[in-house]
């Protein structure tokens, strides 16, 4: 508000130095001039005031007043034109957990205030912006200059005191005028010049002219003194900030031939006038024409330019200097014409109309206050209110006379005001307020009130508190009373300004949001925006209140059609809200962004907004996520329209799981043809199982182990065809060219509409290699056509619903060797039209199948970027966080390879247990490469068999034998006795031995190579787990090329069986020594083996019956001699719960055949109790036998200890342990007699039980541990438990083996002879394979009672106590007598037989208990 107002005219026929003149006239029509040196004056009490920086406005003639609607788009545009300067580094301000960025100034509310506060239309009830004085000004060059200074005069004379003319306002009536006389000095007469200023001079005064000398020097570009131009600040912020303003808008305006200057041309070089323009004082530049249309128009249409064409102009103008014949003389001249001007004329006239106010208001001030009241009206002739009755009620349509004494009081404190004297100026408000406020004259008293405010507060050394209440009530009355907006406005733009000042932010917020309103938007955003700078400029600075208070003001902006400023202060107000959860929040503010960013053409930052909606977890509703991505979707299509040709952006949706991505290599798995079947192998359908993966891996390890001589390569890398986030990625994957990469994303729809990707496909990088090793890059994008590097499979459509995870299985098809990255995918990312999901059911009819139709899709891709795992292995790894690379995306392609196909025939799904059931086995080679060393591992060799090395063992087919067997058989004659059929086979013969690996069998291929596309059949035997349940068996196929690759030098083929068993026979049996010596041949004893059968099928498989149909024998030293069955029926049928018994005699095998026999030579001996012969040593009961034993035969063998003593200690021990052992299995055969589907079949199976102890019962199926029973705890201190090296019991008893043969009764005449002698033979029979030194006791040890009466009392005669020594395996046989006085029933195992080994120190003597009592009978004849 610091300056002064003047008029400026010009001559009408100044137009012949306009072009040369017009900078200079430019600048002082729209500029302010600061004068630098301190300004003095006196004030009324004759005190010298000093003026400080005392500004002068000067401008052109107006006489029409602004237009409200070209106001506002001058300010308007002058907030448009004002933005953040580009890389202005803002200031951060943490307050709480936030870091905020805040411009530091807001230059376009800055400039918004100022333009404002200018572009304010002139008003009778202050006189701040009436005009003080009038420069008149003539050129030197005119015919008669001082007649035009009259004409001039007379003219402004007409227009202040006319009534014809209400605008522009005047301060006083006696205007100041002056006089210049302007000389060009490159053109004109100088001495004409000075004479015409001598004559102004004697007219005027020489404080009412002035000469004015410019343009010292001619046009010359050339010249090399380069002079700043002193008119571009004035111009860049009046001229071309404007015309920038307007280049938005359909077209621009300029001003006709009835305008003003304005729009001359800024050229002061240029000789020819633009649109000859004579000042008419009508028009003014803020006019806008009654008939403008929507383009805004300002003038009329006379000269309508277009937009394109005004902006050519101003690049044209914007290179143009100004005032280019001016010298550094010029602008001194110039400066000194305003001083002289400011100094003799204006401040004196100031300081004189002070004065003159000032004694008026002391003439008066002496009368009483009811006087002066009743002589304001004597003094102002009364004072008559233009207005009505009804209107004077309305106190803000009340209107002073302009001589009114409360106006002199106003206009000596405006014109106080505007010279700096802020004390005296407070006191005159003052006193009018009090006058206003008593004639409540509202309009008058509020402008009092804002004045006297903002005196106060301007007053030096702060006098008075500022009186805010003031303020408060002068912007209540403008805008409740008054209705005036505009002064409201200027009084809350003072005084927010004054609060902020004094750090008062809260009370400036409070007063900037109380005017907000919805007649202004503009001023509305500013406002606001203002608002939350007070509040996050607080001591205590409140965040959230800034961060609404900017969104407010975002929202006001965007309704003013300021679209930058409204992306501005969302984005500002986004750093508040964004990750603090406020997710509708959030997704509001990142939509009116991207719909502005999109508005103002800022794609990418659209695009990141509406990104930033549909990746975060929305909370919105489903019709309202639609309404995003159909906009996201607009947008990014525009985006991507704009560059056809760049590269593929990234696309939000779907969310991709990239960690749960898995790799498949190779085909999938053919389904199930009949009864044909292929291996499982491993597919994407399988979950994975940590357990079973390790179990495949074990497999893999021993068939190589087991390939390279029992030793795993350092080398090996178990194969993996399915590659996720629990395999080991650390490594390249090995492919196989021509074999199919299938790639599963995981994809989420977060959202809660359906998602359509359509034409989806992978996106990889191939680096092909060939025989020259030159690398050759191709990145392929999309596949069109057939490619020949690598084929790639695409998905025309794939349907996400709402809120679903879903994959999707994509393939690639390598058809050349080399490296392949796979990148990402790349799709068409669209939504359906018309189709939503329903509460959770799934998609509306018609939208899960089929095409579907697209409302709008665009193309884009996702990256698939896997973190690898983290490393913990290295104290450095430990105590950082690094990851490990993943490299499951990243295959090497090699060379051909064969590649195997396993289907299995006739394969059960469910088995009795220990049923033997005949299957096939296919083996196809679908590769170009020839196949070999197929083998077959698995955990549970005894289930399967692919049958002996020889085709002598392996039956050739099923029919070969009665009922289909799968069995080897032989016809036998029914009226055999049941004696043994004997029969041999080695263990290798069956791939079991010492040494070998049971687990890893070799498939008996022809030829052992398998052509490509050739196919073979084989048969296989399965039998039953003994254990009832469901089994799942693993087999793994191994197979190598014929040619012998360097990566990949074998592969694999997984099947998993699962079986289910259901219960059939328990057999157990014992085996225990003869007392029969008879029938012996050589030495050595024989045993009698006791079978005991029980059916414990339940009939739940339909099972009627079984029958035993052979029992056999297979041992390296024993084999079955008879049966010893009472029972004469020799069919041995077994219905359900039934038990059956048996009992076999077996002997040892005979010395010379044993010594033949190599190690792995087994005896087998059948015996039958049916009409045919099982073969029990061909294939398949000697498989399924030899395959029970490997799990005794891979048991390590006993190491030899180091300590010499001890040493003979454990091989005695060892020695005395042989003789309780036994090395007989048995093996029962059965068939079942099944009814199904009122058909009766014949299943058949056997049973293994394996003898290693004497006495001790041993089972076909394992048996359940019972759990222990809880007992109560003993705390006691232990004992020395070291317990001496020492046989058991039972070992030693079955050291020495011995037996009494006597008569069983003996019949004596003890009437004739009192004592009866009975011979007895006493056998010893050494039972180890060593030398036992034997004593035979026969004193009675027993001389109880009780014993005497069970056994009766006898004598033996002769020696009582024999010594003997036993060779290996030695009968002995000693005569003894017994001697009996009376008859009886005598038990005769009374000898005590000590043992021990003939070379050891320590002696073993325990009493050989025999197994039965020795019963005599001696008769009386």
């Amino acid at each position: 508000m610091k300056g002064s107002m003047m008029r400026l005219y010009q001559a009408n026929d100044y137009d012949v130095y306009l072009v040369m003149m017009i900078s200079s006239q430019k600048v002082l029509c729209h500029t302010c001039m600061y004068l630098r040196a301190t300004v003095h004056m006196r004030d009324p009490n004759n005190q010298l005031h000093i003026i400080k920086n005392l500004k002068i406005a000067v401008s052109n003639i107006i006489t029409q007043p602004p237009q409200p609607g070209a106001i506002r788009k001058l300010l308007n545009d002058v907030v448009s034109g004002s933005q953040p300067a580009e890389g202005l580094v803002a200031n951060v301000i943490t307050a709480g957990d936030y870091d905020l960025n805040i411009s530091a100034t807001t230059p376009w509310f800055e400039s918004y205030r100022e333009t404002f506060l200018q572009s304010m239309p002139a008003s009778d009830h202050e006189f701040l912006n009436h005009y003080l004085a009038c420069m008149l000004v003539a050129s030197s060059s005119e015919a008669e200059p001082v007649e035009q200074f009259s004409k001039l005069s007379q003219e402004q004379h007409r227009i202040q005191h006319n009534s014809d003319y209400s605008y522009p306002k005047w301060f006083i009536p006696n205007t100041l005028k002056y006089y210049v006389l302007l000389h060009d000095v490159s053109a004109g007469d100088e001495q004409r010049a000075e004479s015409i200023y001598e004559e102004m001079k004697q007219k005027y005064g020489t404080q009412g002219c002035y000469l004015l000398k410019i343009n010292s020097r001619t046009s010359n570009r050339a010249s090399d003194e380069q002079i700043p131009d002193p008119w571009s600040q004035y111009l860049q912020k009046n001229s071309i900030q404007n015309q920038e303003s307007y280049e938005d808008g359909p077209c621009t305006i300029t001003s006709n031939k009835n305008s003003d200057s304005n729009l001359l041309s800024l050229d002061g070089l240029d000789n020819e006038v633009k649109d000859g323009l004579p000042n008419n004082f009508r028009a003014h530049p803020l006019q806008l024409d009654s008939s403008s249309d929507a383009s805004n128009s300002i003038d009329g249409p006379d000269h309508v330019k277009s937009a394109s064409s005004l902006h050519e102009t101003k690049k044209a103008n914007t290179g143009i200097i100004h005032g280019a014949c001016l010298t550094l003389t010029d602008h001194d001249r110039i400066r000194q014409f305003i001083q002289e001007f400011t100094f003799r004329g204006l401040l004196p006239h100031i300081e004189k109309t002070i004065r003159q106010l000032n004694d008026q208001l002391i003439s008066r001030k002496g009368l009483s206050r009811s006087l002066f009241s009743a002589t304001k009206k004597w003094f102002s002739g009364s004072k008559v209110p233009e207005k009505s009755i009804n209107e004077l009620k309305n106190t803000s349509g009340l209107l002073y006379p302009p001589e009114a004494p409360e106006l002199q009081i106003r206009k000596m404190a405006d014109l106080c005001f505007l010279v700096q004297h802020y004390d005296l100026a407070y006191s005159c408000y003052h006193t009018a307020k009090k006058d206003f406020l008593n004639d409540q004259a509202m309009l008058y008293a509020a402008g009092a009130l804002e004045m006297a405010a903002v005196s106060a507060f301007l007053q030096p050394g702060a006098p008075r508190p500022y009186p805010a209440h003031y303020m408060d009530t002068a912007i209540q009355t403008y805008r409740d009373i008054c209705k005036n907006m505009v002064l409201a406005e200027r009084c809350v733009l003072l005084s927010a300004e004054i609060l902020k000042s004094q750090s008062k932010y809260s009370e400036a917020a409070a007063l900037l949001i109380r005017l907000t309103s919805e007649d202004s938007d503009l001023r509305s955003a500013l406002l606001l925006e203002q608002a939350a700078h007070c509040f996050i400029n607080m001591k205590s600075p409140m965040v959230r209140k800034y961060a609404f208070h900017m969104i407010l003001a975002g929202h006001r902006f965007s309704k003013a059609g300021q679209k930058k400023h409204a992306l501005r202060c969302y984005c500002q107000a986004m750093q508040v809200y964004k990750g603090k959860g406020w997710s509708l929040a959030e997704d509001h503010i990142n939509f009116t962004i991207g719909r502005q960013s999109y508005t103002l053409r800022q794609l990418d930052n659209a695009v990141s907004a509406f990104r930033h909606i549909l990746i975060n977890e929305s909370k919105q509703s489903a019709a309202q996520q639609g309404a995003f991505l159909r906009e996201y979707l607009y947008v990014y299509k525009n985006v991507s329209q704009l560059s056809p040709d760049g590269p593929l952006p990234q696309l939000p949706l779907p969310y991709i799981n990239s960690s749960a991505t898995r790799v498949f290599f190779g085909h999938d798995r053919r389904p199930a043809d009949g009864e044909k079947q292929a291996a499982t192998h491993v597919s994407l359908d399988q979950e994975y199982d940590s357990e079973s993966s390790q179990q495949w891996r074990e497999l893999e390890e021993q068939v190589v182990a087991v390939v390279n001589r029992g030793v795993v390569p350092t080398n090996f890398y178990p194969t993996q065809y399915c590659l996720n986030s629990y395999s080991d990625n650390s490594r390249f994957p090995l492919a196989v060219v021509e074999e199919p990469i299938t790639v599963e994303v995981a994809f989420r729809n977060p959202l809660k509409v359906p998602l359509l990707l359509t034409d989806l496909s992978l996106l990889w990088k191939f680096q092909p290699k060939d025989i020259s090793g030159k690398d050759n890059e191709e990145v392929k994008e999309l596949v069109t056509g057939e490619p020949k590097m690598i084929g790639t499979e695409v998905i025309s459509e794939f349907l996400i619903n709402s809120e679903e995870s879903k994959v999707a299985r994509l393939k690639l098809f390598p058809h050349h060797i080399g490296e392949l990255h796979i990148l990402g995918v790349v799709y068409n990312l669209g939504t359906i039209q018309g189709c939503m999901t329903v509460d959770g059911i799934g998609s509306l009819p018609g939208c899960h199948t089929g095409k579907h139709s697209l409302s709008m899709s665009v193309r884009g891709r996702q990256d698939l970027e896997i973190q690898g795992p983290r490393l913990n292995n290295t104290k450095e790894e430990k105590t950082s966080i690094k990851y490990g690379p993943d490299r499951r995306l990243d295959p090497i392609i090699t060379e051909e390879m064969p590649l195997l196909e396993v289907f299995f025939i006739h394969f059960p799904t469910g088995l009795l247990c220990g049923e033997i059931r005949k299957a096939y086995v296919e083996f196809v080679n679908v590769s170009k490469s020839p196949l070999t060393g197929l083998k077959v591992v698995s955990k549970r060799p005894e289930f399967f068999t692919f049958g002996g090395n020889t085709a002598v063992l392996t039956p050739l087919s099923p029919s070969a034998s009665e009922n289909c067997s799968a069995y080897k058989t032989v016809a036998t004659d029914s009226t055999a006795v049941c004696t043994a059929l004997i029969s041999s086979a080695s263990s290798v013969d069956f791939g079991i031995g010492i040494g070998s690996q049971p687990e890893v069998i070799p498939v008996p291929l022809p030829d052992t190579v398998l052509l490509p596309g050739a196919s073979v059949q084989l048969p296989m035997w399965l039998r039953g787990p003994d254990e009832e349940g469901v089994h799942e068996i693993n087999f793994l196929f191994y197979y190598e090329s014929v040619k012998k690759q360097p990566k990949i030098r074998h592969r694999i083929l997984r099947h998993t069986a699962v079986i289910c068993t259901s219960r059939s026979l328990n057999v157990r049996a014992t085996v225990c020594r003869s007392n029969s010596l008879e029938d012996e041949e050589g030495r050595g004893g024989n045993m009698l083996v006791f079978v005991d059968v029980e059916n414990t099928n339940t009939s739940e498989a339909g099972v009627k019956e079984f029958h035993i149909v052979q029992v056999s024998s297979s041992s390296k030293h024993w084999k079955f001699q008879k049966s010893v069955n009472l029972s004469e029926n020799k069919d041995a049928k077994l219905a359900s719960r039934e038990k059956g018994k048996f009992c076999f005699k077996a002997i040892r095998c005979k010395e010379k055949e044993v010594a033949t026999q190599s190690s792995e030579k087994y005896t087998f001996a059948d015996i039958i109790f049916g009409n045919e012969q099982i073969i029990s040593s061909a294939s398949p009961c000697a498989d399924f036998f030899y395959r029970s034993l490997s799990s005794e035969l891979k048991k390590p063998q006993a190491q030899p200890s180091v300590h010499t003593e001890k040493q003979s200690l454990e091989d005695a021990v060892r020695l005395i342990q042989k003789c309780s052992e036994v090395d007989l299995n048995i093996v029962v055969l059965w068939k079942a007699y099944v009814v199904e589907d009122s058909k009766q079949l014949i299943l058949e199976g056997q049973h293994h039980v394996i003898l290693r102890t004497i006495g001790k019962e041993a089972f076909s199926c394992p048996q359940k541990q019972e759990p222990p029973e809880m007992e109560l705890l003993k705390f006691f201190r232990p004992e020395n438990t070291t317990v001496p090296l020492r046989p058991s019991v039972e070992q030693l008893s079955n050291l020495i083996k011995t037996s009494l043969h006597y008569p069983e009764s003996f019949n004596h005449p003890f009437h004739q002879k009192s004592l009866c002698l009975v011979p007895v033979t006493l056998l010893l029979s050494n039972c180890s394979k060593a030398d036992v030194d034997v004593i035979v006791d026969l004193r009675h040890k027993t001389t109880s009672p009780e014993a005497l009466e069970i056994h009766g009392s006898f004598t033996w005669l002769g020696q009582t106590q024999y010594k003997l020594q036993l060779k290996s395996q030695e009968i002995h046989s000693l005569q003894l007598k017994a001697c009996f006085v009376h008859t009886g029933v005598y038990n005769l195992g009374t000898p005590r037989v000590f043992a021990k080994l003939s070379d050891q120190v320590t002696v073993f003597e325990t009493s050989q208990q025999n197994s039965m009592p020795a019963l005599i009978i001696i008769n009386n004849v």
